[in-house]
């Protein structure tokens, strides 16, 4: 039996009803993902159509908080109503959304869009992972979680092409308009393909499910306040909306340790254990949110066209998959270099974008496009260096018993600090001049603050990952 479990082939799980459920399955989070390369390159069109340029960051912001809400509510879905009708009222709600960003008259309309499609994807990105053990037998989980996972790839290459074919001809509403067909079209594989509730015995009994709502809604509330500081003009109270926004979170931890529905493992708030792993994450999550005002850079600055632009800022994505799997294939003994040296090459190209960006003395989009395009390369490539080996950390330390919530928290930690990091981003541009004086000189003002703020977050996942190597031998069994 054991070397049957590796005998599954990708023809299995590609053809006939297997392959059909794999798109279902697929198809959740290329939906989820491809939306957000879509939002990315057209949202500079977005603002010069219907305004709200001080709400850019916002557009980021709540969508991903609404995907924290609703990506940890995702299990209890799935215990509820089963893997139908929880992906049917995933893509409903994710459906609805789109279609009010489509139809947005206003940057308020489009914000409750984007909340919904927050919402709505989020709930389609838990599904997916959490049902491949209820759809597909054990010995194909592997190879469907990779097919998965892929479609992070598939979006980089869908979603900038998608989004810029519509905005430089000027219809940038049809960019969404363009997403509803595929969230039809999934609809109807879930209905036909998925089951109302797992077949008996799939995936073994599973104990009632319990969702941490009081941790979740702290670290959303915490998102929020720093969200509504970037609107003051005040730098006092930008600094108290960020003060009170990262006291909110701090709660987390007080409250994860009286309640008996735990958000994070124990040791998770620990930079002595697993603590310094999980703080790793965010501060290189943290780092990559530039990627969202990327487009808008690059348009204004350097004369790109949306289609090009979005291209340039999806190399950073491309960066970390290159890094991912180049540093993955590599043996154990070159872990530590690589966790050691993917922080300090994401920080050095996040400070040779502060450099680059804001200058016009290139002459031409060609030779801008080719100056940025290797520092936007080697952000994501610094992360995708260290990112296999922080994540295969975790399973090392972990406390016994407590692997999976361990693995689960890894995406709560990497939503929470990039809607955060949207936040701190809204903040940082504004308070340099993004909207006032806004245009080419507030552009280029915000551009270098912006990149100058953000490369200290991988700076500093730098200096703490040298305790992630440490905390292999300090959590055990009993912590």
């Amino acid at each position: 039996m054991p070397d049957n479990k590796q005998t599954a082939s990708w023809a299995e799980l590609l053809w006939g009803r297997n392959g059909l459920r794999s798109i279902a399955l697929a198809g959740g989070v290329a939906l989820h993902a491809v939306n957000v390369y879509i939002v990315a390159t057209i949202l500079p069109s977005v603002v010069r159509d219907i305004g709200g340029l001080q709400y850019y960051a916002w557009n980021m912001t709540l969508f991903v908080a609404a995907s924290i809400l609703s990506s940890a509510l995702s299990p209890k879905a799935l215990d509820a109503f089963g893997p139908r009708r929880a992906f049917l009222c995933a893509i409903a709600v994710f459906a609805a959304g789109t279609a009010l960003c489509a139809l947005a008259p206003s940057m308020e309309w489009m914000l409750a869009g984007r909340t919904g499609q927050g919402l709505g994807g989020g709930l389609l990105l838990g599904l997916s992972y959490s049902s491949t053990r209820i759809v597909f037998e054990e010995r194909l989980w592997p190879k469907a979680m990779a097919l998965i996972s892929s479609m992070w790839g598939v979006a980089t290459l869908a979603g900038p092409a998608i989004g810029g074919v519509f905005a430089e001809s000027g219809n940038w509403r049809w960019a969404f308009g363009a997403v509803l067909p595929a969230a039809l079209f999934l609809a109807f594989l879930v209905q036909t393909q998925i089951a109302v509730r797992p077949a008996a015995g799939a995936g073994g009994e599973r104990p009632a499910v319990k969702v941490p709502l009081g941790q979740i809604g702290l670290l959303v509330a915490s998102v929020l306040a720093v969200s509504v500081a970037s609107l003051a003009h005040q730098l006092g109270w930008n600094v108290l909306g960020v003060a009170l926004g990262l006291c909110i979170g701090a709660g987390v931890a007080r409250l994860d340790n009286r309640t008996a529905v735990r958000l994070m493992p124990t040791g998770a708030y620990s930079l002595a254990g697993l603590g310094s792993i999980y703080a790793c994450v965010a501060l290189l999550s943290v780092g990559i949110t530039v990627e969202i005002f990327v487009p808008y850079f690059l348009q204004v600055l350097h004369g790109h066209s949306p289609l090009a632009a979005g291209y340039l800022c999806a190399l950073m994505s491309g960066g970390w998959t290159i890094g991912a799997v180049t540093s993955s294939s590599r043996g154990h003994a070159a872990a530590g270099g690589f966790m050691r040296a993917g922080p300090v090459v994401s920080s050095l190209s996040l400070a040779c974008l502060a450099v680059l960006t804001p200058l016009q003395v290139f002459g031409n989009a060609a030779v801008a496009g080719w100056a940025v395009a290797l520092p936007l390369l080697g952000v994501g490539l610094g992360i995708g260096m260290c990112w296999p080996h922080l994540l295969t950390q975790v399973f090392k330390v972990a406390p016994a018993g407590q692997e999976n919530m361990a693995s689960s928290a890894i995406i709560t930690v990497q939503l929470y600090a990039m809607a955060l990091g949207a936040a701190l981003g809204g903040i940082v541009i504004n308070a340099a001049g993004f909207t006032d004086p806004g245009g080419v000189p507030g552009t280029r003002q915000a551009a270098l603050a912006l990149f100058v703020v953000f490369a200290m977050a991988p700076g500093l996942a730098a200096f703490i990952v040298t305790g992630v190597a440490r905390a292999r031998v300090r959590v055990g069994p009993g912590r």
